[in-house]
């Protein structure tokens, strides 16, 4: 217990000099924004606070070392959908697999983003020229992770972007890294990742980069017994273009079958509350089992945000 107030009171140390400084909020200077919304249900219903748990498949987000924790005779489908406000939907999918000969785990996935179309107005025909315009965001990464010793695994992330706004599009190569390691107290685990290095768009003369967010975090079980389990996060995490912020949550199984969860996002401009609830059954034709997960995100005055995830092991 003592070592766990220690990690507590350090990671304590790195939100303060942010909470202290004059913040400078460089909203609306970086491009993709989409790369920093969340994936999957399970990680939004604990408010995001997920680096380091990243023991599913959407550790390709959260942080690309959880992949070496999965297990490795299995092969992992993840698939997850994101209902945002203003009908904008974001799909993403993740296959993780073993290569033989290989230590540790490769991913591949794939995400969208997609609005509806948009009529093409001027300043004659306010209304709509009858014409129409789409715009859409992806990016497709391969990862690969590795336990270096039992209490530490590290991971690294390629990533190509598109953007994608009407007749004009751009591409760029973005990386992740992440490390996570296992106190050995109370199942406690700190996870730290970097998200989205490197990349750089232009747009007719206009250029800016993709926004690389930092994550650092810790994780414990609070409660663990044959029939239920009950885990606590929380993360620090500053973007670029913005202040620090706070994540934490919680999560409860019953005898893995039943989860509930609930977190909160402090200090973000548009996500509040989160709320989530997941189920584990089974899939006969695979002789396996899925998980199904929802989550709720609180995002005030611009309504809600809705997730659903899949996720099949075999």
């Amino acid at each position: 217990m003592k070592r766990l107030w220690i990690v507590l009171a350090v990671l304590g140390t790195i939100a303060g000099p942010a909470r202290a400084a004059d913040i400078f909020e460089k909203v609306g200077t970086f491009d993709g924004q989409f790369l920093k919304i969340g994936i999957g249900a399970r990680a939004a219903g604990m408010g995001g606070a997920f680096v380091a748990v990243a023991d599913d498949p959407s550790a390709v987000f959260w942080n690309p070392a959880g992949l070496a924790r999965l297990e490795e005779d299995k092969t992992s489908v993840m698939v997850n959908h994101i209902e945002w406000p203003a009908s904008v939907n974001i799909d993403q999918a993740t296959l993780v697999f073993h290569v033989k000969h290989l230590p540790g785990a490769v991913a591949l996935n794939a995400r969208s983003l997609s609005v509806a179309d948009e009529p093409v107005r001027d300043s004659f025909r306010p209304d709509g020229t009858g014409e129409f315009f789409d715009a859409g965001y992806s990016s497709f990464g391969l990862t690969y992770a590795r336990s270096f010793t039992d209490k530490f695994s590290a991971g690294a992330s390629v990533n190509l972007v598109r953007l994608g706004l009407a007749e004009f599009s751009q591409e760029t190569i973005t990386f992740d890294l992440g490390t996570l390691y296992d106190v050995g107290v109370a199942g406690m685990k700190i996870g730290f990742a970097i998200q989205n290095i490197g990349g750089q768009v232009q747009f007719i003369d206009r250029q800016s980069r993709v926004p690389t967010v930092f994550r650092v975090g810790t994780s414990a079980e609070l409660i663990k017994s044959s029939s239920q389990k009950l885990t606590g996060s929380f993360e620090f995490s500053h973007p670029p273009d913005n202040s620090e912020r706070l994540n934490g949550g919680m999560e409860y199984g019953f005898k893995d079958f039943l989860f509930l969860r609930g977190g909160y996002n402090f200090n973000y401009d548009s996500e509040g509350i989160a709320a989530g609830a997941g189920v584990k059954f089974p899939v006969a034709p695979l002789k396996t089992n899925a998980t199904f997960d929802y989550a709720y995100t609180d995002m005030k005055t611009l309504g809600a945000g809705h997730r659903i995830s899949l996720n099949v092991r075999f």
